[in-house]
């Protein structure tokens, strides 16, 4: 079934048996409502402990995703062209700060970033959130996408990118079959699953991964947990191909980092939009290609703040990801000349975006239009947060 942008037809004729797709979810099953690992009897369960649950849920504010008009923003020290990016949509410093503090302490309950919690703390991924998902003010729910989200960066950080942290080149690819098995475990196999086992539970990278995952199986459903566990494993093949230039030497063309990064971008992120939204996207509309061409390109657009971001802080170092630095190397010209072609390719993809939500808009689902919504959220958020955060000061 394929999303067609024609005005003549109607949305039913496009989208025929659209509304039994759009109505309620049915009953999950007793055994989908449990965490992973309570399913699995030959995993341990005491290093998934989410988190208290709050014990009231405000409500959900979908109010604040209306589109007001995009507008060029200013971004770091201003001394570059703007870029198109929505404004945030919320700012609520202490919602922020309550979700960074409840980040903190699960990430001290399991041991995630033990002697480096005081620059965890002040990296405010609980702000990165609260601004991303504007229209959940509920703690406990905001705190599903910062911990799943803060677990990825871990991942980056201790395996790919921080030798100072324990990454080691040579040892990627092993540590990222681990995830695999970590956040899907596979059946018994008699005497060889005792070490496994072992592996997984003594790693605080991959306690935090499975730990956040059980709390997303809290209040997700089993279509949605298995989404965040594939586009999990879509990312880290893109790592492996960027350790593999390193390992080799190369440096790669522009195209082909950003084939790899358009699937090792925020979409991880954005997955998580209508879990901490409180509703579910069918995964017949989810698959859609124009909804995931859309959703790609949100992510792509948040990932290329990343880079500009990033930039002044990478470089120096190897090139091949960071697009900034690659396009420098590769057309011979300055750091600020890239920059600048790094900018005008986000504004073209935010508008690729745009032009593809105008082309969604006809689809009667409420669903869909509210996480479309939440993704143009998400891009205005994430700028917000990438322009203020120490991590990349």
């Amino acid at each position: 079934m394929t999303l067609i942008a024609d005005t003549g037809r109607s949305a039913a004729a496009v989208l025929p048996g659209l509304a039994a797709l759009t109505g309620p979810p049915p009953a999950r099953p007793p055994w989908e409502a449990a965490a992973p690992e309570a399913r699995s009897e030959h995993w341990h369960s005491s290093d998934v402990d989410p988190g208290p649950e709050s014990p009231a849920r405000p409500p959900q504010h979908p109010e604040r995703l209306a589109p007001a008009p995009i507008e060029l923003r200013a971004w770091g020290d201003g001394s570059h062209s703007p870029l198109y990016c929505p404004a945030p949509s919320r700012l609520d410093e202490a919602l922020a700060a309550d979700v960074n503090a409840r980040l903190v302490a699960w990430a001290e309950r399991i041991g995630l970033h033990a002697g480096h919690l005081e620059e965890f703390a002040k990296t405010g991924f609980g702000r990165l959130i609260t601004l991303a998902h504007p229209e959940c003010d509920d703690p406990d729910l905001l705190l599903v996408s910062a911990q799943m989200n803060a677990a990825w960066w871990a991942s980056d950080d201790y395996y790919a990118d921080e030798t100072d942290l324990g990454a080691v080149a040579e040892a990627l690819p092993e540590r990222l079959a681990l995830v695999s098995s970590a956040l899907d475990p596979p059946p018994p196999v008699g005497e060889f699953t005792p070490p496994l086992q072992d592996a997984v539970v003594s790693d605080p990278v991959l306690v935090s991964l499975r730990s956040a995952l059980a709390h997303v199986t809290r209040h997700a459903s089993a279509a949605q947990v298995m989404r965040v566990r594939h586009t999990t494993h879509q990312m880290y093949v893109s790592w492996n191909a960027y350790n593999a230039w390193r390992h080799a030497g190369i440096t790669p063309q522009a195209w082909r980092y950003l084939a790899a990064r358009q699937h090792d971008s925020f979409y991880t992120s954005m997955i998580l939009i209508d879990v901490v939204g409180g509703y579910e996207l069918p995964p017949e509309l989810f698959a859609e290609p124009l909804f995931h061409r859309a959703l790609t390109q949100a992510g792509t657009a948040a990932v290329l703040v990343n880079d500009l971001a990033s930039a002044a802080r990478e470089a120096g170092e190897d090139p091949d990801c960071n697009l900034v630095l690659l396009l420098a190397a590769e057309r011979d010209c300055s750091i600020a000349e890239a920059t600048e072609q790094v900018v005008a390719l986000h504004n073209d993809v935010v508008r690729g975006f745009e032009h593809s939500r105008a082309a969604l808009a006809a689809v009667p689902s409420p669903e869909l239009q509210r996480f479309v919504l939440g993704a143009r959220a998400w891009m205005g958020g994430c700028l917000e947060w990438h322009d203020n955060s120490s991590r990349y000061k």
